[in-house]
């Protein structure tokens, strides 16, 4: 796969821009006036519950759904009605993605190569790139769950896209799998390529993406660098002791502690005061098999959702001027 080539003139423009995008089912609104930039070269991942509107609007942006109101443009074009122009520099895998079945591994990619006009060359180190290299003879109405996960991303992949969309890529992946596909998605981010990812592991999007943006009721309600959110959001730590070392009474006594639960065969202490909860369990009853869990992009996520944040934090929003 060759490394697309860089934008020229306006080439500092995002490769998408949302403004003030709507979609509605019926009395349904499932995207509510969302307004977005996403970079060139980023890595975006888009977040959110289910029924949140995230493959709503991915579905706008890729052209395979018309808003309501509000524009989109993609490198500068609108994706809808459907451009064919745009159609070479996307690579798109969706949840259902459709497949020959009938043929093998090889034979469909080849096919959806040449519906590109990629070589033979691209296939197989395509194959080789998502784990499927050895496969290729296999029947795909063969393959487990997983590996046609692994070909729908190589179907997305193998004509060398600019700009990458992924709908839950390793929902159906075991952790190898997972953890194999965040290599080859940070390679891709290294040849330049810009990549919209939807997941529901929180512990992905805080690993591979520069910019995370969190839909709740298809408003989107906050969009920044995953640990700035949680700078900001974060809940404080967490600090594990195995039970029987305190009781729960003398926990919520230590100062600086802010909540106390019991979970897993461990008390479990809420704080923002880190050091000094330490220092006074250490003096209780030493600090040999406690552990210390600090805040995460899940427990930002976990906030935001459950709170409904119907407006963005000011100071945790990116202005979409400011990406464009």
């Amino acid at each position: 796969m060759s490394a697309p080539t860089p934008g020229t003139g306006p080439g500092d423009r995002p490769a998408v821009e949302a403004v003030d995008v709507t979609k509605s089912y019926g009395a349904s609104r499932a995207v509510d006036g969302v307004s977005l930039a996403i970079r060139r070269g980023e890595f975006f991942g888009l977040l959110g519950p289910n029924g949140a509107g995230k493959s709503t609007l991915v579905e706008i942006m890729e052209g395979l759904r018309r808003a309501d109101s509000g524009t989109v443009r993609v490198f500068g074009e609108s994706p809808w009605p459907r451009n064919t122009r745009l159609l070479p520099r996307l690579g798109v895998q969706t949840q259902s993605s459709a497949f020959f079945v009938r043929q093998t591994v090889h034979e469909h990619l080849r096919t959806v190569a040449a519906l590109f006009g990629a070589d033979r060359a691209a296939v197989d180190a395509t194959l080789e790139t998502v784990g499927l290299a050895g496969r290729e003879r296999v029947r795909v109405d063969d393959l487990s769950g997983g590996q046609r996960q692994r070909l729908a991303i190589a179907s997305a992949l193998v004509h060398g896209p600019e700009l990458i969309f992924l709908d839950e890529p390793t929902a159906a992946l075991d952790p190898e799998g997972r953890r194999d596909l965040w290599q080859v998605l940070r390679g891709l981010k290294a040849e330049g390529r810009t990549i919209v990812y939807t997941t529901h592991h929180l512990d992905e999007a805080e690993a591979l993406c520069d910019r995370v943006g969190i839909l709740v009721a298809g408003k989107l309600v906050v969009t920044d660098e995953p640990q700035h959110l949680i700078r900001t959001f974060g809940t404080g730590s967490r600090l594990l002791v195995p039970l029987g070392r305190l009781d729960e009474q003398q926990a919520r006594e230590l100062p600086g502690v802010d909540a106390v639960d019991v979970q897993g065969g461990h008390l479990v202490l809420e704080t923002r005061a880190t050091g000094r909860v330490l220092a006074a369990v250490d003096a209780l009853t030493g600090l040999d098999g406690v552990q210390t869990r600090t805040a995460s992009l899940e427990d930002v996520y976990l906030e935001l959702t459950a709170r409904g944040a119907a407006h963005p934090a000011p100071h945790a929003t990116d202005n979409l001027e400011q990406q464009a």
